[in-house]
């Protein structure tokens, strides 16, 4: 199993968006390195979900319930979704000030790319993170 985290602008598609729709397909990626990132996540692989812009949190956790296909919002084949759907919103979010502080957490890709939308973690952050949430 791996571990991921997303982003998203809890105006544009929150956490409680997902809850409410049950799964949803993970598009609008842009970027190759967040793409590759997409085309890596496997069946039950466990993603974070982070709000961005004002939030700066993480606030629940999903998985991935369908691999890599082609993104339906663009005709260009370079681009991929996702499935992904909700697993349960974390107690209280983990706000990316508490991820910055924790010296555990200082190397990953959230505190070091901080405009990646899609990145991988290690099974210890996402772990950490969670921990740091009860």
């Amino acid at each position: 199993m791996n571990y991921w985290l997303v982003k998203s602008e809890p105006t544009e598609y929150s956490y409680d968006d997902l809850v409410k729709d049950g799964s949803t397909y993970w598009d609008g990626v842009r970027n190759y390195t967040a793409r590759n990132n997409l085309k890596s996540m496997k069946v039950g692989d466990k993603v974070l979900f982070y709000h961005s812009v004002n939030e700066k949190s993480v606030v629940g956790i999903s998985k991935v319930v369908k691999e890599y296909y082609q993104d339906p919002t663009t005709d260009d084949e370079r681009w991929v979704v996702v499935d992904l759907a909700p697993v349960g919103k974390l107690k209280n979010p983990v706000t990316l000030s508490e991820i910055k502080a924790d010296p555990g957490l200082a190397d990953i890709a959230l505190v070091r790319q901080s405009r990646l939308s899609v990145m991988s973690l290690e099974k210890t952050a996402f772990n950490r993170i969670v921990e740091m949430s009860k």
